[in-house]
């Protein structure tokens, strides 16, 4: 199922879309979904991020990492 939706631009954007799409060959509309799916999997997966983090503690944390045990990382786990 597929739902409408009218949106005004300002002329100089919407020419910007019609050169992308085009470039890209794709539709408008094909690129402004795409588009308008990345920027809310963004805003979502960040309100769950938020969501998480604030049913974190730091007690639970150092709780963790006293299992964590005292093995030098593999060098692959280094950061560089």
């Amino acid at each position: 199922m597929m739902s409408t939706l009218n949106v005004r631009l300002p002329n100089s954007l919407h020419d910007q879309l019609r050169e992308l799409a085009h470039r890209e060959g794709v539709s408008i509309n094909q690129l402004v979904s795409t588009a308008l799916a990345e920027k809310v999997s963004a805003l979502l997966t960040a309100e769950q991020l938020e969501a998480r983090a604030e049913r974190g503690s730091r007690a639970r944390f150092e709780e963790a990492m006293t299992k964590a045990g005292d093995e030098e990382p593999t060098p692959e786990d280094r950061a560089e």
